[in-house]
């Protein structure tokens, strides 16, 4: 019966994989709280044990030791010498219940410091292969103590025995199958993640429900995918926790406590999930938001008033339109394309400033990030060439098909249309100042970088440089 006993979960399993194939969860996570002492205590325990537990006579519930025990039983007997085959039976469960009985009474004792300490156990420890599991093995270390134990305290009745097998019988069961469930996992749909009113799960509330949506809700590259699969309850257990840690660290979802009992989840979506159910992380999260914000205000104003202080261009002859704005690039660039040409690139940048192709113009405006101070001026005619002043001054050729030519920047924001004359040919001349400064030192401030784009008619191809960078 021992023997069975330990091996019953593992041949359970062994079937359901034959049945149904094996589980893909997509990945799992082991969570671990550790602000209990019981906990603490397990944890360290385990770390202390874990090279007993690969030992091979304790693989399969341990049912090679308990073979093993009963072998040297029978020999000892058949030796005549039984009180040898006791001993190894008895070492044999002793061996067992030092595995599997620490577990339990470390998490009896974190029953005892509050709901919070139990909870530390919940997501993980208390399904699977945890405490419950552990409970369940020491069934077989009992029976085997009570298979050596001498022969004149062994007589039972008839009725007796029966009922000993048939609550083992039903315990094996009902602990292998409850050891096999995982729980109930609603998808996004089943907890109308998308808002659409057709959910079909019910006794939550919506802060439960909106957590459960942050993990699992998948779809632009939300979610917590290492989470997603944990069931409902212990999913909610673990954010209870966290919520509770978090309002205990004045609802900072980022501070270290709270990183730690995350883990190495993705705590950008995870913290976002928490706020939809814990509003104290929600307000501290929006009064994040409102200062980051106001940061980011403050420095696009800080940029525009260095943009401000240049001095205006004094054009040589009257354009048909000056425009001054400050603009923003992440990879280097602004553009401009014809309409049904956007996205083309252009690989000849001449001197590396400026370059066009068909129904696309390309222009340096920043060191690979950061804000340019940008003047365009549109013309009928061509203007005088200006050097002075500046580090780079190019020209090229652009064929406007559309006759639109709106330079955008990294944010997709526009300058106004600088292309006077409709669809048709265009020189575009382009001059810049302060590249050398932050291509030299990447500290220089944003807004270092000034361009001037002039825009007007002609039919020439060939490119121009009448001023080449570095020159001075």
């Amino acid at each position: 019966m021992a023997i069975l006993t330990a091996a019953t979960p593992g041949i359970c399993f062994w079937i359901t994989g034959m049945l149904f194939g094996p589980e893909d969860d997509g990945g799992g996570i082991w969570v671990s709280f550790g602000f209990c002492a019981g906990r603490e205590a397990d944890f360290a325990l385990n770390q202390l044990l874990g090279p007993l537990w690969d030992f091979p006579l304790l693989w399969f519930g341990s049912v090679p030791l308990i073979v093993l025990a009963w072998g040297g039983v029978v020999l000892s007997e058949r030796a005549g010498h039984p009180g040898l085959g006791r001993i190894l039976g008895r070492s044999a469960a002793a061996v067992m219940i030092v595995s599997h009985l620490p577990s339990p009474l470390l998490f009896v004792l974190d029953m005892s410091a509050g709901a919070g300490c139990t909870d530390s156990w919940e997501p993980l420890e208390l399904t699977g292969w945890g405490v419950a599991m552990d409970l369940y093995h020491l069934v077989p270390a009992v029976l085997v103590l009570l298979a050596v134990r001498p022969s004149g305290l062994s007589r039972r009745g008839a009725l007796a025995r029966t009922a000993i097998a048939v609550s083992l019988v039903i315990v094996m069961l009902l602990t292998a199958g409850a050891d096999a469930a995982r729980g109930k996992v609603s998808d996004r749909s089943a907890l109308d993640c998308a808002g659409f009113g057709d959910g079909t799960v019910s006794g939550l509330d919506e802060d439960e429900k909106g957590f459960l949506c942050g993990i699992r809700d998948d779809s632009f590259g939300r979610g917590v995918p290492r989470l997603a699969n944990m069931p409902d309850r212990e999913l909610l257990a673990y954010g209870r926790y966290l919520c509770d840690l978090a309002v205990r660290n004045g609802g900072d979802a980022y501070a270290p406590a709270v990183s730690e009992a995350m883990g190495e989840v993705d705590r950008y979506p995870l913290v976002g999930a928490l706020e939809r159910s814990c509003p104290k992380v929600a307000e501290v999260q929006k009064e994040r938001g409102r200062q980051k914000q106001a940061e980011i205000d403050a420095y696009y104003a800080a940029v525009e008033r260095s943009c401000a202080a240049h001095p205006r261009h004094r054009p040589k002859i009257k354009p048909v339109r000056q425009v001054r704005e400050t603009v923003w690039t992440e990879f280097w660039r602004i553009e401009a394309w014809d309409e049904g040409n956007e996205g083309a690139q252009v690989d000849d940048m001449v001197a590396d400033l400026v370059g066009s192709g068909p129904g696309v113009l390309s222009i340096w405006a920043a060191g690979e990030i950061g804000h340019a101070c940008v003047t365009g001026e549109s013309y009928r005619r061509r203007p005088p060439v200006e050097t002075r002043g500046w580090e780079q001054v190019v020209e090229v050729g652009y064929q406007s098909g559309d006759g639109v030519l709106s330079i955008l920047d990294g944010r997709g924001e526009r300058l106004p249309d600088l292309a006077a004359g409709g669809p048709g040919s265009y020189r575009v001349r382009v001059h810049v100042r302060g590249r050398k400064a932050v291509t030299e030192n990447i500290e220089s401030p944003d807004g270092t970088v000034q361009l001037m784009i002039m825009v007007f008619p002609g039919k020439e191809k060939r490119s121009r440089i009448y001023r080449d960078y570095p020159s001075s």
